[in-house]
């Protein structure tokens, strides 16, 4: 099917509802986006009102645009509303997943080079305190992940795939759904870290065949931070303990017994912020709007355009690698640290971010890397942003170049 392209007036009201384009070149959309101006105004225009009603008040006014929330998402991510948890980021999504799973010794978990520290971190304890095996199924020369070595690493202690869709410092794409297949396959539980994929790009849960799929807001679906959600699919639910529990996650309790919730509710706890739970509804909700299709040939086309243009000054090394990549753009500059190069070019009103070692962990140790810029287009931003922060990396390196030929000249 054709998609449409975004137009430059699509564009243009885009920036124009994003008050924050207008003071300065946002290339941190991969640390959190810039919100719409509606989704601002919603958080906004609840939490005055919580403050002049009251917040239980409030709540039950807007307990069925709260509810929606959950219809929206679901819709996102082509799930049932029964399947998902809202938690505060993708983090506490994935621990919630991960730190359910009733491991025992000998355990196996399969997972990628291109998987984040936090999700490192947890298979680390889990080694420490069940006693599991970590496999790390390495990319090719290529920089691609190796389905058919996944599969042939599989045994009958393989308990969990875990698979981050899109890495933190790279701006390459997992074959999410082709790992699915090989989960399906073999019976084995499946858990995919989306943090930078949802709303960068169309994400189907039944498409990929994931059991678990964690979610932030803040990032390329452009709401409050603080927001996420957990999607757990229902076949699978009643396999996972739970971390937490408060009177949200039971259906009744009684003197001597409760029963547990029969949905995706059931990993949430009741208090959590009305106001950012509706601002993730209206962010959900603006990015279905336009169309994650078409969200996802814009962001491809931009960062195209800027690796195309990076990869054309000397002395700048485009770091992606694989065949399929996305709207994060990794490169270095000889000579410079990427901490520098971030704080230049905020001096000139340009947001990127730093991408360290420890953040991916595996894949920076493998490539010696001991961090790089990271700069992350989303739809809203433009052609002439990207030529203005690559005029701005040239004066950089032309300064950088001055300040040492004064520092080695003859007094």
């Amino acid at each position: 099917m054709m998609i449409t392209p975004l137009t430059k007036q699509e564009i243009q009201q885009f920036r124009a509802g994003t008050r924050g384009t207008a003071q300065r070149i946002h290339f941190n959309n991969a640390g959190a986006s810039m919100p719409p101006d509606v989704v601002v105004e919603t958080v906004v225009n609840y939490l005055t009102e919580e403050a002049m009603s009251g917040g239980y008040e409030t709540e039950a006014k807007y307990h069925a645009q709260l509810e929606n929330t959950y219809t929206l998402i679901a819709r996102l991510i082509n799930a049932d509303k029964n399947e998902v948890a809202l938690v505060e980021n993708a983090s506490t999504a994935w621990i919630l997943a991960f730190n359910g799973i009733d491991f025992k010794k000998g355990d196996a978990v399969i997972t990628s080079e291109m998987e984040y520290v936090t999700n490192l971190i947890g298979f680390l304890n889990a080694k420490k305190t069940h006693g599991i095996e970590i496999k790390v199924i390495p990319n090719d020369e290529y920089g691609n992940f190796q389905p058919a070595v996944l599969e042939k690493a599989i045994t009958p202690r393989t308990k969990l795939i875990a698979i981050t869709h899109i890495p933190s410092t790279a701006g390459a794409v997992l074959p999410v759904v082709e790992i699915g297949k090989i989960a399906r396959k073999h019976g084995i539980l499946y858990l995919v870290d989306a943090c930078q994929s949802v709303g960068q790009m169309l994400v189907d849960v039944k498409e990929i065949g994931c059991d678990m799929l964690a979610v932030t807001g803040r990032k390329y679906l452009r709401a409050p931070r603080g927001t996420g959600f957990l999607f757990v699919r229902k076949e699978v639910q009643d396999q996972l303990k739970l971390t937490f529990m408060d009177g949200h996650t039971v259906q009744w309790v009684s003197g001597k017994d409760f029963k547990v919730r029969d949905d995706a509710r059931r990993f949430e706890l009741y208090e959590k912020n009305r106001a950012l739970t509706l601002g993730l509804g209206k962010a959900v909700e603006y990015a279905l709007d336009i169309g994650l299709d078409r969200i996802w040939l814009r962001v491809l086309h931009l960062a195209a355009l800027m690796r195309r243009q990076l990869g054309n000054i000397d002395g700048i090394t485009v770091h992606d690698m694989g065949d399929r990549k996305c709207g994060i753009v990794t490169f270095s500059i000889e000579g410079i640290d990427s901490a520098m190069i971030k704080s230049k070019l905020a001096e000139k009103q340009i947001n990127v971010s730093v991408g360290k070692a420890v953040s991916t962990l595996l894949y920076m140790n493998k490539n010696h890397l001991k961090s790089v810029v990271r700069a992350s287009v989303h739809y809203y931003n433009t052609e002439e942003e990207i030529m203005t922060m690559c005029d701005a990396l040239v004066a950089i390196m032309n300064a950088n170049i001055e300040s040492r030929a004064e520092i080695q000249e003859p007094r």
